[in-house]
């Protein structure tokens, strides 16, 4: 099967056995031909933890300083004076009975969900709907707040959360491939400066194993861990 113009372009640029610094990793993407969209910037992180184990998971939030470059649409469920407050702060939709009916009903067109704690027995029932994708509110990612305004502004600033998956890999969105590199360094460096903060006291050997970058319709670059700034705990 004959490879397109763009694969063999791509071909080109990447040496699939070097590992990079970060920012070399970053231009590359930059340099593979464009397209009509600007594709996301995503890191792939291979953590060291066992996944049997419940005291390895690894869940935490971080602020991305140069925010992810999306759009996010923001829901609320609240009662009273707070439905306003989430409204004043930028959230797309605030509610309570009527909204709930609506994301029961399967209606998922957004990408955050935040709830106030007397809420959460009612958005609990919702776990069919928003578990799968991921936006069940929890106390940790800080989606569950009784300061509805604060907890807005933030995911709408950039607050991300992160979490392994079943094969201790943490997958993230940092930022768009039309960012200048240096932010996209520094979301990048923030994140794993995170991340890396979060070892669980149990977790054996080298926490941070591996990095690949990517973009949306891009290749995976393998990048070298120690190029990558202020790893507060990465060994």
């Amino acid at each position: 099967m004959r490879k397109s113009k763009r694969v063999r372009e791509i071909a080109k640029l990447v040496d699939v056995e070097k590992t990079y610094k970060l920012a070399e990793a970053i231009e590359i993407l930059k340099k593979c031909p464009q397209l009509k969209f600007d594709q996301s910037v995503e890191v792939s992180l291979k953590t060291g933890v066992d996944i049997r184990k419940s005291d390895q998971q690894v869940r935490g939030t971080v602020a991305l300083p140069n925010g992810t470059g999306k759009q996010m649409t923001v829901i609320v469920f609240a009662r009273g004076e707070k439905l306003q407050e989430a409204l004043d702060a930028g959230a797309e939709f605030a509610g309570t009975e009527e909204l709930l009916e609506r994301v029961k009903n399967g209606w998922t067109d957004f990408d955050a969900v935040i709830s106030t704690p007397d809420m959460m027995r009612e958005v609990g029932k919702l776990g069919k709907v928003l578990g799968p994708r991921g936006l069940m509110p929890t106390p940790k990612a800080g989606t569950v707040a009784a300061d509805v305004a604060t907890a807005v502004r933030e995911v709408k600033a950039g607050k991300v959360e992160f979490k392994t998956d079943k094969g201790g890999v943490i997958n993230n969105l940092v930022g768009k491939l039309s960012f200048e590199t240096s932010k996209l360094v520094e979301n990048i460096t923030t994140l794993l400066g995170v991340v890396s903060r979060s070892k669980p006291a149990t977790a054996k050997g080298q926490f941070l194993q591996s990095l690949v970058i990517s973009s949306t319709m891009g290749p995976g670059l393998k990048v070298d861990l120690h190029s990558v700034a202020d790893l507060q705990g990465a060994e």
